[in-house]
């Protein structure tokens, strides 16, 4: 049950020039982090306003600094520990354990204060940072991963929610262009300072971001928690005496409506039966071994019994039934599933690719991998600003996903060393301009189907989808590159180095060891071009699903109904 009645009646205070007071009309069941969100967007000034949006582009530009520099040093640090080919199994991993907590995140912002979802997630990411600076092994290290990561994407997704809080219907769509335009500046900045942290120390790349982090999200905190107590001095909020509890009460109420059993489950059954692909070798004998068999089996039945225990058990369902209901909501949760799937089956190893085959740098490979990120912000702000013009956002589906399916079918063609790094760059610009679109459509149609009560888990379901799908396709990557990339290189490698095969296989730095034209590099060379081709294939055939998807999500009309006044984007 909510604490904060509904507002009384409007005070007659005149406000000051730079600030607005309008009406509000909250509804008695909305939970507490709603109405006041809706209390805070009706009362406060635009200057706070203004500085809430500069510490999200603040936070956006972090995020998108730490995903450049991990991006450009994961394959470097798992070397350092003899382990290149635990890029996916982390990949996987992580992305569990964002999809499993996402949700739960998502009721903290209901129930109690957007705020302190945020700052709950600040410690988790502070926490994950240092381990991952101080890590000395490979177990520390994805330990450190998926705290981090987990950490970082409820930050981003605590900005979404304030961001869909605080921007119109109509405007939805230009403010997450506007938040997520600071990977335009990281897309450059990102790969240099990769390169001097290689050269120097890779560990300080997370101490630099443990520092930064909480200085940029103050300022954030402390206007939303000004905004709040305004908005309760102008008599819009109105605490009510808190329900007592005893420990036991209070223990047992929680594990309900977090659904504990249900996260379990969930983060069981998705690692053994995902990871039993990726960890599965390269011959066919440990296909049939008692191991994996065991996690193949074991963890089909736990995700079974999940689905089970959420439609039938479950006094407070992890996915709540009644968010299924809309076939736009369904379709743009599948699209994004199919879309993380597709990308990932090739992402993991595509910087390793650019510098083994073209003898990239860190900073040369980073900065064409970060061309995605270049153009999906620019282009961000175009879409929102046609979704704007037009009012209507299923029209840029229509060319979105047929363009990242021909652009996949061109990175199949270009996947070989004989080819220049230019058509690399151009598929980039494409996958840009087209996965970009998926993405700010997906969050605009989920959030239009949708009540403001149900913003904050309409975005968790959306990104739920989003992170098992992005484990879906590590499992596939790292599965075609254990069956793939070993054989083939022992294959090709002269027969006075095949028995180096397994260090060459392990490490980065080995195969970047070999002279460029040398046979042992071409053969190298050859095996990364193999690999990534049929990762490729992967993900174009299983993009192709995502067209029965877009038929699925209705053509709403966008426009500002809400009936409110609020100071907003």
């Amino acid at each position: 049950m909510s604490d904060i009645p509904p507002k009384a009646s409007a005070v007659n205070e005149d406000p000051m020039p730079s600030e607005q007071s309008f009406p509000i009309e909250t509804d008695q069941d909305q939970q507490d982090g709603v109405r006041v969100a809706e209390a805070v967007a009706a009362t406060w000034a635009k200057t706070s306003l203004i500085t809430v949006y500069s510490c999200m582009w603040l936070l956006y530009f972090v995020n998108g600094l730490n995903n450049n520099l991990t991006s450009n040093l994961s394959a470097y640090i798992t070397s350092d520990f003899s382990d290149h080919s635990a890029l996916t199994v982390i990949g996987v991993v992580t992305n569990i354990m964002t999809a499993a907590f996402i949700l739960p995140v998502a009721k903290v912002l209901n129930m109690w204060d957007r705020t302190l979802g945020l700052c709950l997630m600040l410690l988790v990411t502070i926490l994950g940072l240092i381990m991952m600076a101080a890590c000395n092994g490979i177990a520390t290290y994805c330990a450190a991963q998926v705290f981090y990561t987990v950490g970082f994407t409820s930050i981003i997704f605590c900005v979404d929610v304030l961001t869909s809080d605080t921007s119109s219907l109509r405007d939805r769509g230009l403010a997450f262009g506007f938040t997520s335009s600071p990977y335009i500046i990281t897309a450059f900045a990102g790969s240099p300072l990769s390169e001097q942290f290689h050269a120097s120390n890779w560990r300080w790349a997370y101490g630099c971001i443990v520092i930064i982090l909480p200085v940029v999200a103050l300022p954030l905190v402390v206007t939303w928690e000004l905004a709040k107590r305004k908005a309760a001095k102008q008599n819009h909020l109105q605490y009510k005496q808190k329900e007592t509890r005893s420990l036991m009460e209070t223990g047992k109420f929680y594990f309900i409506e977090f659904d504990v059993i249900g996260i379990l489950l969930l983060i069981a059954g998705f690692t053994l039966f995902l990871l039993s692909f990726v960890l599965a070798g390269s011959t066919a004998g440990q296909w049939r071994s008692a191991k994996i068999l065991c996690m193949l089996i074991i963890g089909g039945m736990v995700i079974i019994i999940f689905g089970l225990y959420e439609r039938f058990w479950s006094p407070k369902p992890f996915i709540p039934h009644h968010l299924l209901t809309s076939r736009t909501v369904i379709g743009a949760c599948l699209l994004d599933f199919t879309y993380q799937v597709s990308y990932y089956c090739w992402n993991a190893y595509f910087t390793s690719y650019l510098q083994v085959v073209y003898n990239a740098s860190i900073t040369q490979a980073g900065y064409i991998s970060a061309i995605f990120d270049l153009i999906d912000p620019l282009w961000l702000i175009g879409c929102g600003y046609l979704i704007r013009v037009t009012g209507q956002f299923k029209w840029q589906l229509m060319w979105a996903v047929p363009l990242y399916i021909l652009t996949g079918g061109l990175m199949i063609y270009f996947r070989s060393p004989g080819h220049s790094i230019g058509y690399m760059c151009m598929c980039e610009i494409f996958l840009g301009i087209s996965g970009g679109t998926m993405i700010l459509i997906e969050q605009v149609a989920v959030l239009a189907a949708s009540k403001h009560e149900d913003y904050a888990a309409m975005l968790a379901l959306l990104s739920l989808f989003g992170n098992l799908g992005g484990s879906v396709g590590n499992s596939i990557s790292g599965a075609i590159w254990t069956n793939t990339f070993p054989a083939k290189l022992r294959g090709l490698l002269p027969d006075a180095d095949k028995d180096k095969w397994e260090d060459i296989y392990g490490s980065l730095d080995v195969q970047l060891s070999y002279p460029v034209g040398s046979e042992v590099r071409n053969a190298i060379n050859s095996a990364y071009a193999l690999s990534q081709r049929d990762m490729l294939i992967a993900g174009t055939a299983i993009m192709a699903l995502s067209i029965g998807w877009v038929f699925m999500i209705r053509n709403i009309r966008v426009k500002d109904n809400d009936g409110v006044k609020k100071v907003l984007f």
